[in-house]
């Protein structure tokens, strides 16, 4: 699909890397990896056509369509969500616009037998049959249920996108990629915005509906999750490994092993030479076999040894006091916006030592409980802090807030107090900002950077108490696991407000959930709450939920029905009216839950031929990607369908 060769790219004498030949094909789902700086982002934009190599050829043919998510986006302000991602479908409207002027003009001209005329019916059927192949009016169902899926609730849709944060519109931008259906998907970090449930959602989607992707990520579980090969730049080059990502941990690991022994065996064998040159250089009987060794030296090859980035962060956070027993306790807890109620009645307790998560949509209350338990926002209910608790907060947009113009060093020395700025250069050189790194200004560091530096100005104090709001975005791997480490020997509580489930596992031991102006409490590790996260969503319990608001909608009307008949001295007519409704509401359920299960088939059946097309002997088999658009098309009709039943459903029950 998109082929690269001998590819070159330099910014100063060294270069970023160079000779770098591979080929992405359909249904590849490729990590791009590797150390920071060693020019992830680079490639990205390079493939998409935003930056140029030195050399080399990035051959995209013809009709290949490119979808590229950066990390940083300049957004729109001046439409509502739902009309900002209808831009995805500028060539819908554009033809079908089009079609409905050559309409017109059809339903004016009256010489039907004139040649223009019959042109003018051949262009509308053309255009006509080209706008059904691209899904027709069905984009409108598509981009709610993608944005649905990205998080948005029905009610966001007509709201300004001024009024989100850049998170939220960063989803935007991604669900407008997403919707053109790109031949090719390249995203940077992600999942850096979204929660649990919408990286889940992405992950589905880019498993069953995308064509190619080539993603950075340091979310681990998601990478591992979507890819199914994992290109590694390194020392320069690219390495392609076949797998994905846990497996090539593996298979990297080993191919440094035997790097190290041929290096050593190399290395061996040089000295060996170098020894019998040295002996007998000047024996004239033996200059015969000198100079063969001669030429036998300089024809080595040296072995190359993939690097490893041993510059890793040392995090420990300082000693402590001791805490009262429990640090944060809330009793009947609730905050309101007006009319909107964040979360209500929440009852929760934290022990000294415990490490806890906040998880659940954006948008659900998570960090307003974070402001609730600093003191920054009134509430209602009781919330104690605990006895001579210290608490150190790391926010979600604190690496943002750094002052661009300064340098590493001079943030830190101008919040550093007492003996501690004697020890500022260690410090940086334990987050890896050793040397001539701490004269660089804060405007040129990566994300990563900025992340680090924003964790050493947490560290300057000793707390007891770390509230961090997703500490792990623009983190790397193996920094991350650093700082997991760290938090676990952390003799404090932790709360950590996060969206990676890699992150979490093994580090929390209470997981509280926040949906629906409600907090659960959820005792176990992340992975055991998304089980039982899974089992509280089942169709069963939907479908009960269901059952549960007919019967409350029946009720009402019954009641509402009783209070007409007493009024209009009328009780037989208006059991009669009541009866009906009644049926036309069965009816219209039956309907429903039928479009539900045509539903179900239709994406059950998708998921087969998708397996079906990830076997690269059937993936081109014309006959199965035939079925496949047309089970695609009987779906989208399918999910229209239901749309229109379910409106009728609650106009039904709301009379």
């Amino acid at each position: 699909m998109i082929s690269i060769d001998g590819l070159k790219v330099e910014f100063g004498t060294k270069p970023l890397f160079s000779d770098v030949s591979f080929v992405i094909n359909d249904r590849d789902r490729i990590a791009l990896v590797g150390k920071n700086g060693a020019g992830k982002s680079t490639m990205l934009k390079i493939l998409c056509g935003i930056q140029k190599a030195t050399e080399g050829t990035v051959s995209v043919p013809t009709n290949t369509t490119i979808g590229y998510l950066p990390q940083v986006m300049k957004l729109q302000d001046n439409t509502t969500v739902k009309e900002e991602t209808k831009k995805a479908f500028e060539d819908h409207t554009q033809l079908k616009a089009k079609i409905d002027r050559l309409n017109q003009e059809l339903s004016e001209r009256t010489d039907y037998d004139s040649v223009s005329y019959m042109s003018l019916v051949q262009d509308f059927t053309q255009e006509h049959e080209r706008y059904m192949m691209m899904g027709g009016d069905n984009y409108e169902a598509e981009i709610e249920r993608t944005l649905i899926g990205l998080g948005f609730n029905r009610k966001d849709l007509d709201r300004p996108t001024r009024e989100f944060s850049g998170g939220w519109r960063m989803r935007i931008e991604l669900a407008k990629i997403l919707l053109r259906h790109p031949d090719v998907l390249l995203l940077d970090e992600p999942t850096n915005h979204l929660d649990i449930e919408s990286i889940q959602w992405l992950e589905q989607f880019l498993l069953q509906s995308a064509k190619a992707v080539v993603l950075v990520s340091h979310d681990r579980a998601f990478i591992n999750n979507v890819t199914n090969r994992t290109l590694e730049i390194s020392c320069g080059k690219v390495i392609d490994y076949k797998v994905k990502y846990d497996e090539y941990v593996k298979l990297r690991a080993e191919r440094r092993e035997q790097q190290l022994r041929a290096y050593e065996n190399q290395q061996k064998e040089i000295v060996d030479i170098k020894g019998f040159i040295e002996r007998f250089r000047y024996k004239a009987t033996k200059a015969v076999q000198v100079q063969s060794r001669i030429k036998q030296l300089e024809k080595i090859v040296p072995i190359e040894i993939d690097e490893v980035d041993n510059a890793i962060m040392h995090l420990k956070f300082p000693l402590c006091l001791r805490s009262g027993d429990y640090p944060v306790i809330c009793d009947e807890v609730s905050k309101t916006y007006g009319t909107h109620n964040v979360f209500s009645h929440v009852n929760l307790t934290i022990k000294r030592g415990e490490k806890v998560a906040f998880v659940g949509k954006n948008g659900e209350g998570k960090s307003t409980l974070v402001k609730c338990i600093m003191g920054e926002i009134p509430f209602d209910g009781t919330l104690k802090i605990g006895h001579n608790v210290q608490i150190g907060y790391f926010a979600q947009n604190q690496a943002q807030l750094l002052d661009e113009n300064l340098t590493v060093f001079e943030t830190i020395d101008n919040v550093a107090k007492g003996e501690i700025r004697l020890k500022i250069k260690n410090i940086l050189g334990s987050f890896m900002f050793g040397g001539e790194a701490s004269d660089k200004k804060v405007k040129v560091l990566s994300g990563g950077e900025r992340s680090r530096l924003a964790m050493i100005k947490l560290l300057l104090e000793p707390v007891n108490l770390l509230i961090l709001d997703e500490p792990t975005n623009h983190l790397d791997m193996p920094s991350k696991d650093v700082l997991k480490e760290a938090i676990k020997a952390f003799d404090g509580t932790a709360i950590i407000v996060s969206h990676d489930r890699e992150f979490l596992d093994g580090l929390v031991s209470k997981v509280y959930e926040f949906g629906g102006g409600k907090v659960k409490e959820h005792i176990g590790g992340i992975y055991d709450f998304l089980r039982h996260h899974n089992m509280d969503t089942l169709d069963a319990l939907n479908s009960r939920k269901a059952t549960e608001k007919t019967e409350s909608v029946a009720s009402v009307c019954v009641t509402g029905h009783a209070e007409a008949s007493a009024n209009a001295n009328s009780g037989k007519q208006s059991y009669l009216d009541h009866k009906e409704q009644q049926k036309l509401v069965r009816k219209a359920e039956k309907a429903v839950k039928e479009s539900e299960e045509k539903i179900e088939a239709f994406e059950n059946k998708l998921k087969e031929l998708d397996k079906l097309l990830c076997d690269p002997d059937k993936a081109s088999d014309m006959s199965i990607i035939n079925e496949y658009t047309q089970i695609k098309k009987s779906l989208d009709d399918e999910v229209e369908q239901w749309e229109t039943l379910s409106i009728q459903l609650d106009e039904m029950k709301n009379k």
